[in-house]
């Protein structure tokens, strides 16, 4: 029961705020730990939502340009598409084919894409090209952008919010240990006296 009442003392609503209460028993080292875990929470919270909404915003913005930009062209096969083999595996229904295009700048341009196992040649297949007509993936959808945006941003804001997190508890541990050598530093100097009458 006693030791049920001094869990109960030491985890009252005021404890964890002990370092900043006047105290006679708390040291510069107490003060300055806590201002070492009020910097790193802030860091971690603020930097890591700051960090992962500005790497949603960038991702969102370029994904948003590929949109805009990237214009679908109409290619003819140059020669029949291999057809299907096994070893193709799921993907078996469309192959790399030899394509041919003309651009926007009326230069025609070769290249290769996916097109239906065992196409002939002529048939018409739909590619991507980016302003300068160079191939390029489809660009994604509104949806597929918002998702992946949203992952960058989780995954960016994360890996910022643990950089002060860890500095700040590799700091504390350097403190405790610079606190503990200070500790056995008193023991050594008055452990000593203790038992000695005096007078």
């Amino acid at each position: 029961m006693r030791r049920l009442r001094s869990m109960t003392a030491f985890g009252g609503p005021g404890v964890w705020l002990w370092r900043w209460r006047r105290n006679p028993l708390r040291r510069r080292s107490d003060v300055l730990e806590a201002w070492i875990v009020s910097a790193a929470w802030l860091g971690t919270v603020v930097g890591g939502v700051l960090t992962g909404l500005a790497a949603t915003h960038s991702v969102e913005g370029g994904l948003a340009r590929e949109r805009a930009e990237w214009r679908p062209v109409v290619a003819l096969l140059t020669q029949d598409a291999p057809g299907a083999t096994p070893a193709s595996g799921s993907g078996a229904g469309r192959v790399w084919a030899n394509v041919r295009w003309t651009g926007t700048d009326g230069v025609s341009h070769a290249g290769q894409a996916r097109a239906a196992a065992g196409s002939p040649t002529g048939t018409a297949v739909t590619l991507w090209t980016d302003w300068d007509g160079t191939l390029v993936t489809q660009p994604s959808t509104a949806s597929e952008a918002h998702l992946r945006a949203a992952m960058v941003g989780v995954m960016t804001g994360a890996g910022m919010a643990a950089v002060p997190l860890l500095g700040g508890r590799i700091a504390r541990d350097r403190l405790e240990r610079r606190r503990m050598a200070q500790w056995d530093e008193a023991w050594a100097r008055f452990g000593s006296t203790w038992g000695r009458k005096t007078g």
